[in-house]
């Protein structure tokens, strides 16, 4: 089992999904937010165990998105 499979949080990001269903690299997300790759990275993999509330906007502003889009809870 993985960290992220063993987090109890639920939460699971889309980023990924988000990113390719836009057509848009983790390296332009980080230019348009201003957020290192290293840290979207952390949470495209599932490994953040927080974020700001203004990246998270800013995140969701990038990508024409809701927050729940980006964050979905993982009720398996």
């Amino acid at each position: 089992m993985t960290p992220a499979e063993a987090d109890i949080s639920g939460v699971h990001c889309r980023l990924d999904a988000l990113l390719a269903d836009r057509g848009m690299t983790l390296t332009a997300l980080a230019e348009r937010v201003g957020v290192s790759i290293v840290n979207l990275s952390v949470l495209k993999n599932d490994r953040a165990k927080a974020i700001r509330f203004s990246t998270l906007v800013a995140i969701c502003d990038a990508l024409d998105c809701e927050i729940g889009e980006l964050l979905v809870r993982d009720r398996g």
